[in-house]
């Protein structure tokens, strides 16, 4: 067996049998292996994006640009983000949006239910080391609770191979590459000049209910999973703009919890049996409000004390120059004054 994880989508799901009563049978005939394919080139004329109400984002706000795709940085000025869409861009980009605003989206979500446990930390919970003996029972009893076809495999190296399903629950729109030839992730988390970026790509909206299954091995990472998602859909957003979800219901209430990059889904699956209700997992926005400054490179480290010293010497200047106004005003009148 290869030492890459093999990740396929499942692109139609419908029922093509039946296995005894009330069961029904997902064919693995009808999985694909994923693989980037074409998209139409748009037209090349700019056309200003409709709808948006552009806001300052707010100081927690830390995050790559909708359009440029670069990293917002800042902390007086952190960027834009429309009040109702929450496309984000830096000021710079904000001429230069083509995309229309298409309102507040209603992801199916129900925040009387939802609660965020651990959006702003990742932390990897704590999950038993099985045996060989116990990961072949829990597999076992997994394929004995499930109704269709995909299965888990225990391999001779005692790891295993089996299917997640992913939501994608994403309010912000995704990049995609305007030209024929997409840029790959190594390309896109390198980075670009401004002008080459914004004219490589072009932004959409995912559908709401979007939902795709893969098929990993029990030692694919959260952070693989991201990036295999973003490769079948050529989004070539920064994967860190993104982190995987798991999400639980108990006693009524739904819970999220963010995985660690290292953790691994399949085994979080294989513990927690196939029920959704017990676990299932979503793609969402990485829109913590923390940055992760180990994951950055040296180079973009050191652009970004550049940036922040500009901001700095910006920001001081016009503090003192208002208060060189507000001094100058006041020595006028103190002047106009009649002495006695």
């Amino acid at each position: 067996m290869s030492a890459e994880p093999e990740l396929i989508e499942l692109r139609e799901l419908a029922p093509s049998g039946r296995i005894g009563p009330g069961r029904t049978r997902l064919e693995r005939a009808n999985a694909l292996r994923i693989a980037p394919g074409t998209t139409r080139n748009p037209s090349q004329q700019h056309v200003p994006g409709r709808g948006h109400r552009f806001q300052p984002a707010g100081p927690t706000t830390h995050t790559w640009c909708d359009l440029c795709g670069d990293f917002i940085w800042g902390v007086v000025r952190k960027g834009l983000q429309c009040a109702h869409c929450k496309f984000t861009c830096h000021y710079r980009c904000r001429a230069l949006v083509c995309l229309d605003c298409c309102g507040p989206r209603d992801l199916g979500w129900d925040p009387a239910l939802e609660r965020d446990t651990n959006v702003d930390e990742a932390v990897e919970r704590e999950t038993p080391d099985l045996s060989q003996a116990e990961t072949e029972q829990k597999i076992k009893d997994y394929n004995g609770q499930i109704n269709s076809n995909l299965f888990m495999s225990l391999n001779k190296d005692g790891s295993y191979t089996g299917f997640i399903k992913v939501q994608l629950k994403l309010v912000r729109p995704v990049s995609v590459p305007s030209s024929k030839k997409p840029p790959s992730l190594q390309d896109a988390r390198r980075g670009t000049g401004r002008s080459s970026a914004v004219k490589r790509r072009t932004s959409f909206y995912l559908p709401k209910d979007a939902v795709k299954h893969l098929h990993v091995l029990s030692r694919t990472r959260a952070r693989e999973v991201i990036e295999a998602l973003l490769r079948k859909f050529m989004v070539v957003d920064d994967p860190r703009k993104f982190a995987l979800f798991e999400r639980t219901e108990r006693h009524g209430q739904i819970y999220f919890r963010k995985l660690s990059d290292e953790e691994q889904p399949l085994k979080l699956r294989l513990l927690a049996g196939p029920s959704e209700k017990a676990l299932s997992f979503v793609l969402k926005e990485n829109d913590s409000g923390e940055v992760n400054w180990d994951a950055f490179s040296m180079p973009e480290l050191h652009n970004f004390l550049r940036i922040l010293q500009r901001e700095e010497e910006e920001h001081l200047r016009q503090i003192l120059q208002k208060y060189s106004r507000c001094r100058q005003k006041i020595q006028e009148a103190l002047h106009a004054c009649p002495l006695g």
